[in-house]
């Protein structure tokens, strides 16, 4: 591939993965009409590019069900681990899978979703359960 094809794809991917996660953050959010409202936040490189690690997003609110008399209601946050593919970029590794079920259990988080989006096609959510991809609607995970 010479280096004006390279750089080409480079620049289409790049601008695919941002839209998949603008599309995803903005799905989060039209889908927060019940309860506390998620907060979505993105995680960036140098030059507004990926950065490194398993998770490329998180959504987070605060949890206003946990009372007792040491925790307060709104002192505990529900936390969601989304990692984004864009394009025709491939579903996670069964490593990467590891990886997300041990930085899931690290936080606490209540689910690991994967958000999937492909230009002129509708985003596509899915959320891990015992090692499989499941679809899921924004309401049964948000």
């Amino acid at each position: 591939m010479t280096s004006e094809k390279w750089k080409t794809a480079s620049v289409a991917a790049h601008r695919t993965s941002r839209w998949a996660k603008t599309m995803t953050k903005w799905l989060i959010t039209k889908n927060c009409k019940n309860g506390a409202k998620w907060h979505v936040i993105n995680f960036v490189g140098s030059a507004n590019s990926e950065s490194r690690g398993v998770v490329d997003l998180i959504a987070i609110r605060k949890d206003h069900h946990s009372c007792n008399s040491e925790i307060k209601i709104g002192d505990l946050f529900d936390i969601v681990l989304i990692q984004v593919k864009g394009g025709s970029a491939p579903f996670p590794t069964s490593s990467d899978i590891a990886r997300l079920k041990k930085v899931a259990k690290y936080h606490r988080a209540k689910a690991i979703v994967l958000s999937e989006w492909k230009p002129k096609k509708r985003l596509q959510l899915y959320m891990l359960q015992r090692n499989k991809w499941i679809e899921a609607s924004p309401n049964e995970i948000f």
